[in-house]
């Protein structure tokens, strides 16, 4: 099911490439040179942001899972890992994790 969310990425990166489409279509109409290079700044951001979300749903139909699940449950682990490692002395300082009597 994970593997056809990276499909639905096609939207916003059309999206992305839509707006930077009129951004140069207004910049043929400037004549300010400062105006010209904020435009070309602003074109070069969305087609790299446009790239970066088209590649993430490519990563995504090709491994079947997320980046951010990935990381959340690697975090998650590593949490859990950490509690285990806990000492006696820290245990009992916490309240919920009190032993059992």
């Amino acid at each position: 099911m994970i593997r056809f969310m990276g499909l639905f990425t096609i939207i916003p990166a059309t999206v992305l490439l839509t707006v930077s489409f009129f951004v140069i279509f207004t910049l043929g109409k400037l004549t300010s040179k400062q105006l010209r290079n904020f435009g070309i700044a602003i074109v070069i951001l969305l087609w790299f942001s446009a790239a970066l979300i088209f590649c993430l749903g490519i990563y995504t139909i090709v491994t079947g899972e997320h980046p951010m699940v990935r990381m959340h449950r690697t975090m998650m682990k590593n949490m859990m890992m950490q509690q285990g490692k806990m000492s006696q002395g820290d245990r009992m300082m916490r309240p919920d994790v009190m032993p059992k009597r």
